[in-house]
């Protein structure tokens, strides 16, 4: 079976059979749509704790924490990291979703702005962006199990033994590369840079079809949600998060031990691969850049359609809470281990690879034993299924509640749960035709970042300012999508656009000077007498695309052939370009900064612009759902009810508990509740940060 050993394979037909065998069971309770979709608003702490973390946590993430390690050193892991320092707004925000007492987000827009159309349009937009994040999970599964499980020499093809050998050379001449090639060398690593660019080269060739592999993930994935629904996905949560935590740290024992301890881990890694921030001439992640994102992504968390569910589907809110910030939490803890695997990689096998994101499986195949690669390969399915089950179930009730229902009114309980049911097949399918058209992890992950910001802002503005109108929201929807998702996809698909000369700008190529330690490397080629001793070195800087993610020649072998744009077209940056802002001289680090910035900041300004000048949502509507929102969750229907009578007889009776009384802004006077959750979270991001410190420091 690929190749791999009987123990192996059997472990991992085991593990299939074993959710399969779930799913079977759960389903049998699950009668109707609020079983189906909220898990009957009845989990526990213990199961809202591994939905949390299961449903945030996705092997997709380990495997970009370690590949962009990989490519830039430490400094790369906050392409995922920086969720740690939003954790403790969810405090907030799972009490939001909880008091809502709503079973989808397009549901919110629904009635905070008494808009079926937009409901429905966030549905649509959701379904969409689904196929990205799904795209993602199959991707990392996929070149994980590919890595796993390579061909032997005498099985390559003629195709196959071409890109490898092209591979290696490409890698010989890079390690040759500080020490300088000859004119007919450079010339070479020049057109294999290129090919590696259009991703022509290959450092090895495996048995796993990626189609295959997808279809067949998609398939498993889908029966087991399609019979038990959002129960089912909580409870194999709660078993596969036992197995995210295995697949995250089988591999740092055995990876310590191979380098020499952390001291070898120092002495064959470059000094500034260890830098938290990065460097602004070396990295795409300066402090700058990382500050950029985290804006962003916490512009963007609230738009990511589990997140009504997860807190939804809690006995109480307090439950949802504690549920949330232990899941969010443990995850934060967990993904040091993955920044410590993206080191390892470093010094393991620098080079080594033509793709990044194959280096977990790289990683596994080189390290581990049968029985343990077995455990492995389950533990990357667990991870990615604990997320594709929950998330195919919340896109399941957003296209029910907010597109099937409002169309077909008046239909059966069983009619809707039926269709729910066939929905999620095919919402597991858009990720798979993700996974085959687009190659680059990190392409998904940059893209997937900004783009929930499109509704993002005006959710969290709806929550706390009564002044957001529906005209606004409907305005800023329409023009971000524009220049998010739109010009950005248009313009990358495009011939014209891929060729015109001035989104074919870079910035200009220079060269920096650092002090840093001698790596063992260093002494053997004696540009020092011992590790540590401190040299001087100087790294050359190419040039950085500007407005693509790369620019690269259609014809490697030939320095005169045009140039092509590749990657996400950068449509934040063109419009700044627009106010005169000249960025040849802006390093990348500044360039990645930027777009997000934008993407985290522009639609504020647009609801604030426009709400000035729109008519505002009808004030006994929003009365009704801010009198709502205040009402505490009850521990009976018939409490719920009479308290929730009770506030919409009297909608202004928490105006005193207001910080601004008399004003717009709903933001209330913090309870003693939320200076213990929000300032124990931070007092948690502080820990977390801390250990992340005296990790990249032992020596």
């Amino acid at each position: 079976m690929l190749g791999l050993h009987p123990l192996d394979a059997a472990i991992l037909l085991g593990y299939l059979a074993l959710i399969l065998w779930i799913g079977h069971r759960v389903g049998a309770r699950t009668g109707n749509r609020s079983e189906f979709f909220l898990a009957g608003r009845r989990l526990g702490g213990f199961y809202q704790f591994f939905l949390n973390f299961g449903t945030s946590t996705n092997a997709d993430q380990a495997v970009a924490v370690s590949r962009e390690i990989y490519r830039q050193g430490i400094g790369g892991m906050w392409i995922q990291y920086l969720v740690l320092f939003i954790t403790p707004f969810y405090w907030f925000q799972t009490l939001f979703f909880r008091r809502v007492r709503l079973t989808t987000i397009g549901d919110y827009f629904t009635e905070r702005f008494q808009s079926p159309f937009l409901g429905g349009a966030f549905a649509v937009f959701i379904l969409l962006v689904s196929i990205v994040g799904g795209g993602a999970g199959f991707m990392v599964a996929g070149k994980t199990f590919m890595a796993v499980t390579p061909k032997a020499e005498v099985e390559w093809t003629a195709e196959e033994r071409e890109q490898v050998l092209a591979f290696r050379e490409f890698r010989e001449l890079s390690d040759r590369l500080e020490a300088g090639l000859t004119p007919a060398e450079r010339g070479r690593w020049e057109e294999l840079n290129e090919r590696n660019k259009l991703g022509q080269l290959a450092s090895f060739a495996s048995h796993t079809d990626p189609l295959v592999f997808y279809l067949v993930f998609a398939l498993v994935v889908s029966i087991y949600t399609m019979l038990g629904g959002f129960r089912a996905a909580a409870v194999t949560d709660a078993i596969q998060g036992g197995l995210i935590v295995l697949f995250s740290l089988i591999l740092i024992p055995i990876g310590l031990s191979r380098v020499g301890g952390f001291a070898g881990l120092h002495a064959t890694v470059p000094d500034f691969m260890f830098d938290l921030f990065g460097s602004a001439a070396l990295s795409d992640y300066g402090a700058h850049t990382i500050v950029a994102m985290i804006l962003a992504n916490l512009v963007s968390i609230i738009a990511v359609a589990t997140g009504m569910q997860t807190a939804g589907s809690a006995r109480d809110e307090m439950t949802a809470r504690l549920g949330m910030i232990g899941g969010m939490f443990f995850k934060r803890f967990i993904m040091l281990f993955w920044a410590l695997a993206g080191l390892l990689a470093i010094g393991l096998y620098a080079g080594d690879l033509h793709d990044p994101d194959l280096i977990w499986g790289y990683m596994t195949r080189d390290l581990l034993v049968p029985g343990a690669i077995g455990l492995m390969m389950v533990g990357v399915l667990a991870a990615n299924m604990s997320t594709l089950d929950a998330t195919s179930v919340s896109y399941s009730a957003l296209f029910i509640r907010n597109l099937y229902e409002p169309l077909r009114p008046g239909r059966t309980e069983a009619h809707y749960l039926m269709i729910g049911r066939l929905v999620i097949p095919l919402t597991l399918a858009g990720g798979v035709l993700v996974a085959v058209v687009v190659d680059d992890l990190l392409e998904l992950f940059r893209y997937f970042i900004s783009i929930p910001a499109i509704f993002g802002a005006s959710i969290w503005l709806g929550f706390i300012w009564r002044g957001v109108t529906r005209t606004a929201v409907i305005v800023q929807v329409a023009i971000c999508v524009a220049i998010y998702a739109i010009i950005p996809n248009l313009f990358a698909s495009m011939d014209w656009s891929r060729h015109d000369l001035r989104f074919l700008a870079t910035t200009r190529a220079r060269t920096v000077q650092i002090d840093e330690p001698a790596l063992a490397a260093d002494v053997a080629a004696g540009r020092a007498s011992r590790v540590g001793e401190p040299i001087a070195r100087v790294r050359e800087v190419p040039p950085a695309a500007i407005f693509f993610d790369q620019v690269a020649r259609e014809n490697p072998a030939d320095p005169e052939s045009p140039r092509v744009g590749l990657g996400r077209f950068n449509a934040e940056v063109w419009v700044l370009s627009w106010f005169g802002f000249d960025f040849r001289d802006t390093p990348r680090s500044w360039l990645v900064a930027l777009r997000f910035f934008f993407d985290a900041l522009f639609p504020f300004v647009l609801l604030f612009l426009f709400s000035a000048w729109t008519a505002p949502v009808a004030p006994a509507a929003v009365d009704r759902f801010f009198a709502k929102l205040r009402t505490p969750v009850q521990p009976t229907p018939a409490l719920e009810a009479a308290a929730l009578e009770a506030a919409y007889a009297d909608p202004r009776r928490f105006e005193d508990e207001k910080i601004f009384p008399g004003s717009a802004w709903e933001v209330m006077k913090p309870s003693r509740i939320d200076y213990l959750g929000f300032g124990g979270s931070w007092v948690l991001v502080g820990v977390v940060v801390l250990l992340l410190w005296l990790m990249v420091n032992i020596r």
